[in-house]
C-alpha cells in the first residue's frame, strides 16, 4: 500500500500540566502545526511519552485531536508495545475513535526474531482497516526491522509503510530497494531527512517539525521538486537546530523548546528529566539562530 501518507508528520509532544494532559495547550500546538503546513501528526508516538500515560488520558488525546484537526490534517496514533495483543488493542481503539492511521513500534524489550516481527505485524494489520506503518528505532527497542522483513510485511494489504530510524544509510536503501512500490518508506531520523528523500521516500516523521513545520515542509518540498542545491542549502541552515533538539534524550529537549516558543509544554514526565541548564542557552540560540517564533 504506497501514497497514503505523505509530506511532513509531526511527532508530536503531550503537554503535561499538574492536572495531567494539557489538551487546551496540547490544541494550540496542533493549530501552530496546521498554520505551518503539516500533513499529518503522530500522536502517542515516543516524542508523546505514551509509557507514562494513562490508557484514560491516551483516550483523550486520541478524542481531542481527531476532533480537533477536523479533517484538516490526518491523525496518525502511536499503538505498539511489547505484547502483541496490546498493539492489537491499542490499533482497534485508535480505529474505533477516528484515527486515520496507526504507527506501530517493533516490541521492545522482549527481543523477538524476524519471524516474531512479522507475525506482529501481520496481527494488527488483520486487526483493523486503517493504514498500519512498522516504526523501526534498534537503539530504544533491542530490535530491527531487516530489509528482507521490511519486504514481507510490506505484502499485508494495509501496511503503508515503513518509519526508519536504525540511523544505518546502507540499510535504508536495501529496505528502499525492497519494498519501492509495496510500500512507503518514512524518515524516522531528522538528520538523516534529505538522503531518504532523495532515494524515494515518501515522508519525513519529524521531532524538529514540532518547532518549524514551516522550514521542514519547505526542505520536504524542495527535494521533491529536484531543487537539490536548495534543499541541501536549507538542510544546512537546519541543522544546527536539529542537533539542539536532540542535545538530551527525546522528548526532553523539544518540550523545552515548545516552552521557549511560548507555549505551556510544561515539563517531561519521570523518569525523564527537564533540559540541562548549559543546554538550555544552546538550545535558545539555536531557535533564535532559525529565525522561529510564535
Amino acid at each position: 500500500m504506497t501514497g497514503i501518507f505523505s509530506g511532513i508528520l509531526t511527532a508530536m509532544i503531550t503537554p503535561f500540566n499538574e492536572n495531567g494532559v494539557n489538551l487546551e495547550e496540547f490544541g494550540k500546538m496542533l493549530e501552530y502545526q496546521i498554520d505551518g503546513g503539516t500533513d499529518a501528526v503522530v500522536i502517542l508516538g515516543t516524542t508523546g511519552e505514551p509509557a507514562t500515560m494513562s490508557e484514560d488520558e491516551k483516550e483523550r488525546v486520541i478524542r481531542y485531536a481527531v476532533k480537533k484537526a477536523g479533517g484538516r490534517l490526518k491523525i496518525i496514533v502511536g499503538t505498539g508495545s511489547n505484547d502483541a495483543k496490546k498493539a492489537v488493542a491499542n490499533s482497534v481503539r485508535a480505529e474505533q475513535l477516528g484515527a486515520d492511521g496507526v504507527l506501530a513500534v517493533t516490541p521492545y524489550y522482549n527481543k523477538c526474531t524476524q519471524k516474531g516481527l512479522y507475525e506482529y505485524y501481520k496481527a494488527i494489520c488483520e486487526s483493523v482497516n486503517i493504514p498500519v506503518i512498522a516504526y523501526n528505532v534498534p537503539s530504544r527497542t533491542a530490535v530491527n526491522i531487516l530489509p528482507e522483513t521490511a519486504e514481507k510485511i510490506a505484502a499485508l494489504p494495509n501496511m503503508a509503510g515503513i518509519k526508519e530510524a536504525s540511523g544505518n544509510m546502507a540499510q535504508v536503501c536495501e529496505t528502499m530497494r525492497r519494498i519501492r512500490g509495496k510500500m512507503d518508506l518514512f524518515s524516522g531520523e531528522d538528520f538523516l531527512n534529505l538522503p531518504m528523500l532523495a532515494i524515494g521516500g515518501a515522508g519525513l516523521i519529524s521531532v524538529t517539525s514540532n518547532i518549524a513545520p514551516a522550514l521542514v515542509k519547505k526542505m520536504y518540498e524542495l527535494v521533491k521538486a529536484n531543487k537539490l542545491d536548495e534543499a541541501n542549502e536549507l538542510q544546512d541552515f537546519l541543522l544546527p537546530l536539529e542537533d539542539a533538539c536532540f542535545l538530551e534524550v527525546n522528548p526532553i529537549p523539544i518540550k523545552a523548546a515548545y516552552n521557549m516558543l511560548g507555549f505551556d509544554a510544561g515539563v517531561p514526565r519521570a523518569p525523564l528529566t527537564e533540559l540541562e541548564e548549559h543546554n538550555k542557552e544552546i538550545l535558545s540560540n539555536a531557535i533564535k539562530n532559525a529565525g522561529l517564533k510564535r
